[in-house]
């Protein structure tokens, strides 16, 4: 099924696609360097709210299910050449970017950023703070990590340079579940890693778990959630399983999404898991994240990822200012990734100083993204806020979506409230509520898009 049937469907299939950002980065295409130079592009941007991420593409195993921009291993040498390049682009985006910028929250993601060793991390922070200026010891940081790599020297490092939230992927603490979606990892050594992350202090642990895995019973996902409750998380997030193309899963299996049956299977285990934990304490915050009651606020409640812009380094991140997204290259084929890896380690300073791939916003995919970011949160968007910025309502200006999403009981407004929030069953379905704003602009780029 196509993104675009995907939007005309009448009861579209819950599972469609995960919108962490928007547009995707299979809407991007090439720039034109001269008009992408990045000091244009940031000159009259607002910076003293931005977002700082760093990616790292490195990974000690690929996931069966990852389609994410990373390699397996690195071989010697090639972290310090990343590193290296890391500190030529922080150099081009400081340039450009001006005096008075200011980083609201910071984040290392991947790829696993621990795969990286504790002197290397310790470098990273330093690009960080001393390239770009931001201070790690006083804006949330948050770090993603596996069990395998949160040794006590990288936590370590991570603790005193500030993090105050650590994501670990844990997926399942079934061993079996664990490599039927190739994720080698034994409970044993899980529970070690966090462990260890809990006697550093970092304030907040998130723990990242995933269902409809072959095989799962609700019974085995029961007890995955319980053994994430005994460490008393500050996050869990809860992830549907996907099985995409050119992944070690879409190689061996060849299952796509659609299939009615996973799809029950998945709803199932989705409403079981959320269940559980809104019983135990924890509130949902998306359909995916849910937030232990009372756990520490990171102090990240300055930065609105609707309007702030985003400064992303490494060859798989992202940057947004209010009129242009953009990156470098983004594939899935772990060939395609090493080349794009490799020609990054190779670029000059003066190579980081425009942007390569990207999209530009308009008025209309403006309103979109701050409609998508604020509707799939569960505590919904206040209509005032929208009517704040853009002059207009949501009813106006996706007022056929929005009907269709209220008749399918996916909104729990009354029509004309000041608030728009979704229902617990819209909640369920936000992978499929989300692609159906896309706008016919980006489904057509998406659809195009050949994966590589």
């Amino acid at each position: 099924m196509t993104i675009t049937e995907a939007a005309t469907t009448p009861a579209a299939r819950p599972y469609q696609q995960y919108v962490y950002a928007y547009p995707h980065k299979t809407a991007y295409r090439p720039l034109h360097r001269e008009h992408a130079r990045l000091r244009e592009l940031w000159a009259d941007e607002p910076k003293d709210a931005l977002s700082l991420y760093f990616h790292i593409p490195f990974c000690e195993v690929r996931c069966g299910f990852c389609n994410l921009f990373t390699r397996i291993g690195a071989p010697d040498g090639l972290t310090t050449a990343y590193l290296d390049a890391l500190e030529r682009q922080a150099a081009a985006a400081r340039e450009a970017l001006g005096e008075g910028a200011r980083f609201a929250n910071a984040a290392f993601g991947g790829g696993t950023p621990t795969f990286l060793e504790a002197t290397e991390l310790e470098r990273l922070c330093d690009l960080a703070e001393r390239g770009l200026g931001a201070d790690l010891t006083a804006i949330p940081l948050s770090v993603e990590a596996s069990p395998a790599t949160a040794t006590a020297d990288r936590l370590a490092v991570l603790a005193a340079r500030g993090t105050t939230r650590l994501s670990l992927g844990v997926q399942s603490f079934v061993d079996a579940e664990a490599r039927t979606a190739v994720r080698p990892q034994r409970r044993a050594d899980i529970e070690a890693a966090l462990a260890r992350i809990r006697e550093v202090g970092i304030p907040v642990l998130n723990i990242d778990l995933i269902y409809g895995i072959d095989g799962q019973t609700e019974e085995s996902w029961t007890h995955s959630l319980d053994a994430s409750l005994a460490w008393q998380p500050e996050e869990l997030y809860l992830y549907p399983l996907y099985v995409r193309p050119l992944t070690g899963l879409g190689r061996r299996h060849g299952r796509l999404p659609g299939e009615a049956e996973w799809d029950e299977q998945r709803l199932r285990l989705y409403r079981h898991g959320r269940d559980h934990l809104l019983a135990r304490g924890y509130e949902q915050v998306s359909m995916r994240m849910f937030r232990r009651a009372g756990a520490p606020a990171t102090g990240g409640e300055d930065y609105a990822c609707q309007t702030d812009g985003m400064v992303g380094l490494g060859c798989g991140a992202r940057s947004y200012t209010s009129t242009q997204h953009y990156s470098f290259d983004y594939a899935v084929d772990m060939h395609r990734i090493r080349g794009i890896i490799d020609d990054y380690t190779t670029r000059s300073t003066d190579d980081f100083r425009h942007a390569d791939y990207g999209w530009e916003m308009n008025a209309d995919e403006d309103r979109r993204r701050h409609l998508l970011q604020s509707l799939l949160q569960a505590e919904g968007m206040p209509v005032a806020d929208y009517r704040a910025r853009f002059g207009t309502a949501p009813h106006d200006d996706f007022a056929t979506e929005l009907e269709r999403f209220r008749d399918r009981g996916w909104l729990d407004d009354p029509a004309g409230t000041e608030l728009l929030r979704l229902s617990p069953e819209g909640l369920a379905h936000s992978d499929a509520l989300g692609p159906e704003l896309f706008s016919a602009a980006v489904r057509e780029r998406m659809a195009a898009y050949e994966p590589k």
